[in-house]
């Protein structure tokens, strides 16, 4: 296995344009446990440690550009108030030590369904920024995904940075796993309101072959929503609005059985997580509950 250590992005490009194959290291969270349990030998490493573009981010009028190597801990430090549900994903990452090395470049790019990211990044709305010697493009989100740990990324590509909108309403997180640290999520719920638009987004995670929007939930609740006349009163939304909500959301996932869990709990768990997260969120935006930047459940 080679090791290649370029010092800049343009560097790193030129050494992923001659080796295709290499797999991108940063954090190193998921590839080192993959070579470790011998589930990948790739001939090549390409070690971004020293691009130092990837750990920073800059705060727009409407966006976050979010370098792909910012550390989970500095989202949590430094970017609650514009990424709330990504920070409070942040804090369910694996230990101190995980979320200090660890960003949401890594999830990315590993694509795995039990991302702790996947479900945030899908209900704030976001566009993966990718690069190669032959130049950079926009991903959406909902685009990014093609299969069960497998992106939209052309094989000489590289992820540079996420654009992710800012928070313009509350926004939750929810994971359910087999304790409360160093775990991989048994299933997970991302929501957030965007009371600009009226609409609301959700992201599902370990739920599916790959992370997913419950995109029939959405619909339901932003039409309920809208013909309820919730936006504006911002009135109690009705038991029965939010069982159906939690209903259609358990619905859109496509769940398999494993060693963390079964198929029907995971479908279960993530309409309770809907319901919940819902709550917590519109409360929040009534302006009588719940943070969207406190804890999670």
């Amino acid at each position: 296995m080679d090791f290649l250590r370029p010092a800049s992005w343009e560097e790193a490009l030129a050494a992923k344009a001659e080796h295709p194959t290499a797999v991108p290291i940063a954090g190193g969270t998921d590839v080192m446990v993959e070579i470790n349990f011998d589930h990948r030998r790739p001939e090549y490493l390409l070690d971004l440690n020293r691009v130092a573009e990837l750990r920073e981010w800059e705060t727009g009028e409407e966006t976050v550009r979010l370098g792909a190597s910012v550390p989970y801990t500095q989202i949590m430090e430094e970017l609650r108030s514009e990424l709330p549900g990504l920070a409070l994903a942040s804090h369910t990452v694996a230990s101190p030590q995980i979320r200090n090395r660890g960003g949401v470049g890594g999830n990315l790019g590993t694509a795995s369904p039990a991302g702790d990211a996947h479900p945030a990044l899908l209900a704030a709305g976001c566009e993966v920024e990718v690069e190669s010697v032959r130049g950079s493009r926009l991903i959406p989100i909902d685009d990014f995904y093609t299969g069960v740990k497998r992106n939209a990324l052309a094989e000489d590509e590289l992820i540079r940075a996420v654009h992710i909108k800012k928070a313009d309403g509350p926004q939750q997180y929810s994971k359910v796993g087999t304790r409360n640290a160093m775990v991989i999520a048994v299933c997970a719920f991302g929501i957030a309101l965007h009371p600009e638009t009226r609409t609301v987004r959700t992201g599902i995670g370990s739920a599916a072959p790959t992370p997913i929007r419950a995109k029939a939930a959405e619909e339901f609740l932003n039409a309920a929503l809208e013909e309820g006349g919730f936006w504006d009163s911002k009135k109690i939304i009705t038991p029965s609005i939010a069982k159906r909500f939690a209903e259609l959301a358990s619905g859109a996932a496509n769940p398999i059985d494993d060693v963390r869990g079964t198929a029907n709990y995971r479908r279960h768990a993530v309409g309770i997580m809907a319901r919940r997260t819902l709550g917590w969120t519109w409360e929040s935006y009534r302006g009588t509950g719940r943070s969207s930047t406190e804890g999670v459940a």
